[in-house]
């Protein structure tokens, strides 16, 4: 088997030629790098390469002057040059035509495009290079036919390329090598006994009229052709055939290739480039061409065309719990439930990642495009069996008609992306029509992102400090930090505002390092200032586990800030514990073992079992701030909230009540012996002048103090989540209510 090209890689940007050869590494090819022109005509002088990707632009010698040395000198002229530009200009490509080039490549280079591009080019320089090899033989031996015939035939028989000449006076094979016999089934006995037409399904005739035209030197002298062998089966061959004169005859000599192997790769190619890899169903490029094309048939005929953009809800969960390879097999699942649910007309694809689209051409009724979305959403109910697991998962939905929204298919995508997140945005697992206010509320999240980007480049972030108030003594032991905006022109802009974009945008992970860096900080500040220090609790989200290093970032924020590990405390998410990883696990065991405190918030709603508390390194539970806001008039919230208190102290974990927010709340959460409490019915969040005067005062909630009620609405809820909620509107509190002073604290040594 021949040994792949050789190719030389010449561009003044290392990262381009890295990229370049690590795009031709799957195909086998050997690649050698030049970064200048001067550097490219030294490695083509002393090993001149089988094809060369040459930069247009480059200081120096560039790319047209490289090749026009190159092309002048015959040592190289035969070298081809597939000129990389980012010029697409028809003056400047055919400039580096005139340079000399063969073909082109556009910036960013294409992956499939390369590996055919390169490919045709080194197919043609070996086909050269074989021809005229061949031909100096031919010339030599015919000449001494008569006399040195078996040399001509050992010749013939060297190469692997199957050679057949033909005599065009009797239109029969006069001579074949051992290639041909292989590649055709017969021997050589017998191919000296037929012709080229009773290999070849191309008719006599023309055969005939084609060895003249290649004799008169104005004919083809390459092609693909189908050819027979000798069980009747047909296959692709790619001949190329020159005349050579003999006496009076000429003789056509015939180079025939069997490219059945090289045809099925280019419909693996061709496939590769229009279909997706992993399911099958159309990709991007060909989705968008099939949606063009139906829009222009619908146009004639009058139809309405539907676009579903689908988006799997929370898939990123189950590539980080159960590993990519799952993710992909669900996708595959994924895909062939959704086509279930359409009909043979219409057309899925997959645009990458977890989003899917369709196609749907149907009558003006709308509701036919209701039928598939709630089919789908119907067909992801049943959960999908992975490796073992039984694993459930939504789809959010947004759906836009032609010629309602628009008419082309850039707009009908982006509308439907449009309206797929506007699903998300309602609680998922939900499908949504475009609407015209649909590009407003885009419009105010972008900008609403692009805010956020300064909010962290210009540190426009504080935190604000809650107060947690143990129980039994009524003192201040922690508090919450809760992460505040303060926005220029706008003043302090509550958390439950800015959150989700943090989360989508996935700024959440910075803004979640500098919250853990900024409390750590004020901890160091409290201290050195003879203010004694409380636990800290920083809540963490999910991303910054999957994208993030939490482990690092929080023992060097111990570290940079001397700070003890007892003195902080990380609040998880109960679904973080839900979709856990052994790393996630780990991770908490290393910083459990530095110190820090572990607490599950909003413990209650969702569906953390006993085996859950017990794989992970916890210390506290937080009593979800719904319970409590009903325990006083909801026997079940009671019930549920008592059974949480009790589970926690059977496993040892202090509890703690968020979102205390009235006197019968909290004297609930002192008869069941609930550790601590938290909530406007003790203090709404402080800044940190305000919480520093509550630290420097010995302050404690007493036994009167759940006889009383805070006046005000119920609107809202008096504990933040992750990294905060708003506070709750309507609701007058006092800061801090509910607590008698004492004497001044004195300062303790926190370590």
């Amino acid at each position: 088997m021949k040994a792949p090209g050789t190719i030389l890689i010449v561009d003044d940007s290392g990262v381009n030629r890295r990229l370049i050869q690590a795009l031709l590494g799957p195909q086998g090819y050997v690649t050698r790098t030049a970064a200048s022109g001067e550097e490219a005509l030294a490695a083509v002088a002393d090993n001149p390469p089988d094809l060369i990707l040459l930069d247009v632009m480059m200081p120096g010698l560039d790319g047209r002057q490289v090749a026009r040395a190159l092309k002048a000198d015959p040592a190289t002229a035969n070298i081809p040059i597939i000129m990389v530009t980012a010029q697409s200009d028809r003056e400047a490509r055919l400039a580096a035509l005139d340079a000399g080039a063969e073909d082109f490549l556009t910036k960013p280079v294409d992956r499939a495009e390369l590996w055919l591009r390169v490919r045709n080019l080194l197919r043609l320089k070996e086909l050269s290079d074989l021809v005229a090899n061949h031909r100096t033989i031919l010339e030599t031996v015919v000449r001494t036919r008569t006399a040195d015939l078996q040399r001509f035939r050992s010749a013939m028989d060297v190469t692997d390329e199957a050679i057949l000449l033909v005599s065009r006076a009797t239109m029969g094979f006069v001579e074949a090598n051992a290639a041909a016999s292989q590649m055709l089934g017969y021997s050589r006995e017998e191919l000296l006994l037929l012709g080229p037409t009773d290999l070849a399904t191309t008719p006599h005739e023309h055969l005939q009229s084609l060895y003249d035209a290649i004799i008169a030197g104005q004919g083809r002298t390459d092609s693909i052709e189908s050819a027979y062998r000798k069980d009747g089966s047909v296959f692709p061959a790619e001949v190329h055939r020159h005349a050579q004169r003999e006496g009076e005859d000429w003789i056509i000599v015939e180079v025939t290739r069997d490219i059945t192997e090289r045809m099925d790769a280019e419909r693996r190619l061709q496939h590769m480039a229009h279909f997706d890899a992993l399911t099958g169903l159309l990709n991007r490029t060909l989705f968008h061409e099939t949606l063009t094309e139906t829009l222009v048939h619908a146009q004639t005929t009058g139809k309405t065309v539907a676009v579903l953009f689908m988006d799997l809800d929370s898939f990123k969960n189950v590539n980080d719990t159960y590993g990519h390879a799952i993710g992909d097999e669900l996708l595959i699942q994924v895909s062939d439930r959704i086509i279930k649910c359409v009909r043979v007309r219409d057309t899925v694809g997959r645009l990458g990642g977890d989003e899917f689209a369709l196609i749907l051409t149907m009558s003006r009724d709308r509701r036919d495009a209701e039928v598939v979305a709630n089919k789908i959403q119907t067909a992801l109910l049943e959960p999908f069996p992975l490796n073992g697991h039984d694993v459930t998962v939504t789809a959010s939905i947004g759906i836009t008609l032609c010629p309602d929204d628009a008419d082309d298919a850039e707009t009908l995508l982006k509308y439907a992306d449009t309206a797929m997140y506007q699903a998300k945005q309602a609680g998922r697992n939900a499908f949504q029509f475009f609407t015209s206010a649909m590009n407003v509320e885009v419009w105010r999240r972008l900008e609403l992102e692009n805010a956020l980007r300064d909010a962290v480049k210009n540190e426009e972030f504080v935190l604000h400090y809650q107060p947690k108030v143990e129980l039994k003594g009524g003192h201040v032991v922690g508090v919450e930090a809760l992460l505040r905006w303060d926005r220029p022109g706008l003043g302090l802009v509550q958390p439950s505002e800015f959150i989700y974009a943090l989360e989508d945008s996935g700024l959440i992970v910075d803004v979640g390092r500098w919250a853990l860096v900024t409390a750590c900080e004020q901890i160091r500040d409290w201290t050195r200032r003879g203010i004694n220090p409380v636990q800290v609790s920083v809540n963490v989200s999910p991303r910054q586990f999957a994208k993030g290093d939490l482990q690092d970032d929080v023992l060097l924020a111990l570290e940079t800030y001397e700070v003890p590990g007892r003195l902080l405390e990380l609040e998880l998410t109960e679904a973080l514990m839900m979709t856990s990883t052994d790393r996630t696990i780990a991770t908490l065991q290393n910083l459990k073992a530095a110190g820090v405190q572990i607490a599950i918030d909003d413990f209650g709603t969702g569906y953390s079992s006993l085996a859950y508390l017990r794989r992970f390194p916890i210390d506290k539970l937080k009593i979800d701030s719904s319970l409590i806001l009903e325990i006083s008039r909801s026997p079940d919230a009671a019930a549920i909230a008592l059974a949480v208190i009790q589970m926690g102290h059977s496993l040892n974990l202090e509890v703690i009540a968020e979102g205390v927010e009235t006197a019968p709340q909290l004297a609930y959460l002192r008869e069941h012996q609930c550790d601590q409490v938290q909530g406007f019915f003790v203090s709404q969040p402080l800044s940190v002048p305000e919480l520093e005067q509550l630290l420097l005062t010995d302050v404690a909630l007493t036994e009167a103090d759940g006889d009383e009620t805070v006046s005000g609405g119920r609107s809202g809820t008096s504990s933040e989540k992750d990294p905060g909620a708003v506070d709750a509107p309507g609701r007058r509190s006092r800061s801090p209510i509910g607590f008698v002073e004492g004497q001044e604290t004195s300062t303790v040594d926190p370590g």
